[in-house]
């Protein structure tokens, strides 16, 4: 191969790979490509390489537009090589022969609102659910008053981000409104002499059981452990001073799993049901009978349960009944903002978040209020898949998947942010500018701008985040119009002269290319990024034709998701 052709195959292959980066061919990606189309060239490997990097450096000059443009122009038949991948599903369920239907739950608190970190267990159970026509079960665990009171609006939040996930809801509870049940079995289990109610100090009692030793309520007589059961109901003992107890092995190797608690009390009120109530179950009592209890069949949780699974079990072997599947995940470590519900909450009281939806916040409607599809959510959980080791997820991943879903139904816009007034003079001829909605669907029509001189000259926008590219004797593209050269700079007016209309002059120069509206054209808008910064500038008067919810592409700027119309408020999606 001559040298001009190794420089065209360096091209073509850099051209698709930068089209698969976000415009930035991937050196080694596109060496190995080229390689491996002509093995005849790796003996000549140090000579082929300054030539590859020649290619690498002229397509990466380029605009993603212009980037496309010549793979269709040329090489079209690369715009193949894009298959759509084989859906991405879940393992099967072990022992799912032994059950008439499949069951699955997601149980949260309802103390804040559900984040990305959530969206796995959701994902796996709501799949599993509909692989096996199963139920998807969503249990208010919102018996924490004390520790974690539960928020009212939250309980239709979270279905409304169900909702929004594709997930098919079969079975609602609330365990708030499960006191009685939680009663019955309490009261039975102390008959039983499978619970007691313990009244001791709580240092004398961790004294006791971190040396395997059992209390003095432990022996008491099942008619002595019904009267203090009483006592805890009607009053007489006080918070902190009674606790029911589950029996357990009390020389377990783990002190955690040793006589563990089930029901305290507690005098907070409860958002829903007031001060009904006064004794209220713990975790692992409720969840033990409530999975059972809903027929639960495979319980899906982080390994860092494995202590509620032993305790749960334990219980449910008192009352005679077969433990769940469990299916043990890793933590999903994720790079999409503040997470911790704690600290979420915290930050709203105290004013440093403006919602549950900040943009700076991962929960799922901060994420769904910037742009992210329940789409892209999904297909990652799926990739990622119910494996119990630890798996961290970057934003660029998930970006990188929201992307393929987004940039096809995205038209394009100029975003001017903090306009700059740019007048040019020496325009021959009056001129129109075709910016397609899409480049990759023509159909879609155009923004159409006419550019109608007086004398040679016309005033433009341009945007101030551009500053730094526009200095004297500077060739600059105003993209899809003509280029210019920047004669000169006075505070914050921009003068320049028209200098050619071919956009391949500005690519041969390396000349920036920057985004423009004519002056007196455009509405003001906003664009919130994600560190909650409110970028103003002015947006193409055909923005306010758009929809809410509707994501487009503000060009050199990023995608958005429209927030509000009139005013015009967008929230950034990524790049």
């Amino acid at each position: 191969m001559s040298n001009d052709e190794i420089k065209t195959a360096a091209i073509k292959s850099a051209a698709y790979n930068a089209s698969q980066h976000d415009g930035e061919a991937q050196t080694g990606s596109v060496i190995g490509r080229v390689l491996a189309e002509h093995p005849e060239l790796k003996p000549r490997v140090k000579e082929v390489m300054p030539l590859i990097g020649e290619g690498i450096k002229e397509v990466n000059s380029w605009t993603q537009e212009e980037q496309q443009q010549f793979i269709e122009e040329n090489f079209p038949e690369l715009l193949d090589r894009k298959k759509e991948e084989k859906k991405k599903t879940l393992p099967p369920l072990e022992n799912a022969e032994k059950y008439e239907m499949i069951k699955t739950r997601f149980a949260p608190n309802p103390d804040g609102s559900l984040h990305l970190g959530s969206a796995e267990p959701i994902i796996f159970c709501d799949e599993y659910a509909k692989m096996y026509n199963g139920h998807f079960i969503i249990r208010f665990e919102d018996t924490s008053t004390d520790v974690k009171p539960p928020i009212v609006e939250m309980y239709d939040l979270i279905m409304e981000d169900l909702d929004w996930l594709g997930v098919k809801v079969h079975e609602q509870y609330k365990q708030s409104d499960r006191l009685e049940i939680y009663y019955e079995y309490a009261e039975k289990l102390l008959k039983m002499g499978k619970a007691y109610v313990c009244v001791c100090e709580r240092d004398d009692f961790k004294e006791l059981y971190m040396n395997s030793k059992a209390c003095p309520c432990r022996s008491l007589p099942p008619k002595d452990q019904l009267n203090r059961w009483r006592k805890m109901l009607d009053g007489t003992y006080k918070r902190g001073e009674a606790v029911v107890r589950i029996k357990t092995d009390l020389s377990h190797p783990n002190p955690a799993v040793r006589d563990w608690p089930a029901l305290r009390i507690s005098d907070a009120k409860h958002p829903l049901q007031g001060d009904k109530y006064r004794v209220w179950p713990l975790y692992n009592f409720s969840c033990g009978l409530d999975d059972h209890l809903m027929g639960v069949t495979h319980v899906i949780r982080g390994k860092e349960h494995d202590v509620n699974t032993i305790r749960q079990r334990h219980l449910q072997e008192h009352l005679g009944w077969s433990y769940p599947e469990v299916i043990n995940v890793g933590r999903l470590g994720l790079e999409a903002g503040i997470l911790s519900k704690s600290k979420i909450r915290a930050g709203i009281e105290d004013g440093t978040y403006s919602d549950w939806n900040d943009p700076r916040l991962g929960t799922l409607v901060a994420l769904r209020r910037r742009g992210l599809k329940p789409e892209t959510i999904r297909e990652i959980m799926l990739h990622v898949g119910p494996k119990p080791v630890n798996v961290t997820i970057s934003w660029d991943n998930i970006a990188a998947a929201n992307r393929k879903i987004i940039e096809p139904v995205s038209n394009r816009y100029y975003f001017i942010q903090d306009p700059l007034k740019l007048e040019v003079s020496g325009i021959p001829e009056l001129l129109v500018a075709e910016l397609p909605l899409h480049p990759d669907f023509p159909e879609r029509g155009a923004r159409e701008y006419t550019i109608d001189p007086k004398n040679g000259e016309f005033n433009f926008n341009v945007s101030g985040t551009d500053k730094e590219k526009l200095f004297p004797e500077k060739l600059v593209r105003l993209m899809g119009l003509m280029n210019i050269e920047v004669t000169a700079i006075n505070n914050d007016v921009i003068k320049a002269k028209y200098h050619s209309l071919e956009y391949q002059n500005a690519r041969e120069k390396q000349a920036p290319f920057i985004h423009w509206l004519p002056e007196n054209s455009g509405s003001n808008g906003i664009v919130v990024m994600p560190d909650a910064y409110q970028a103003k500038g002015l947006v193409e008067e055909a923005c306010l034709n758009l929809n809410l919810d509707d994501t487009i592409q503000f060009e050199r700027v990023g995608f958005v998701r429209i927030d509000s119309v009139k005013p015009f408020i967008a929230y950034y999606t990524h790049k």
